[in-house]
């Protein structure tokens, strides 16, 4: 099954890097009375997720929290040590932006959002999409028809439906 917008999403355990070492994030009791923005992509340090998806929510971060929003996710089908370094390298984690890896696909997959593309050694990874969560309970989604594209699932776009 596909999310759609009303649904609830389901519980997941996603990672951090912290002090000491990989660390569990309860995706479920961080969105729990928070809105919130996720924002998934199929790998960090690939083209159109670096040049592009992650820039137009670093542009457009303060302009979410103006709207309500009190935390921007970026989610990838990734370890949390690539995350991490993704963030820092980008200046997505200065600019306030978290990122979380789905390290085995679970989440992603349980929410129907995976797909595979062998040419481009991409197993098992991320659609590109963003979403606004409002409670747990998916308000906003604009997903890309084709994982190399960041028209509709951009910071801006998602910025104008809400």
């Amino acid at each position: 099954m596909t999310i759609t917008v009303g649904d609830t999403l389901p519980n997941a355990t996603l990672l951090t890097l912290g002090a000491a070492g990989p660390e569990a994030v309860d995706l479920s009791a961080k969105l729990a009375g928070n809105k919130v923005v996720i924002f998934c992509l199929p790998g960090a340090y690939t083209g159109v997720c670096s040049t592009s998806h992650v820039p137009s929510f670093m542009r457009t971060k303060d302009a979410f929290v103006e709207k309500g929003v009190s935390e921007v996710i970026c989610i990838s089908v990734n370890d949390p040590f690539v995350m991490h370094a993704w963030g820092e390298a980008t200046g997505a984690t200065a600019a306030g932006l978290t990122f979380l890896g789905d390290a085995e696909g679970t989440f992603i997959k349980e929410i129907g959002m995976d797909f595979t593309a062998p040419p481009a050694g991409l197993i098992g990874r991320s659609k590109r999409f963003a979403m606004v969560v409002d409670n747990g309970v998916v308000t906003v989604l604009h997903a890309e028809d084709n994982p190399g594209e960041c028209d509709i699932s951009g910071g801006e776009a998602l910025l104008e439906a809400i």
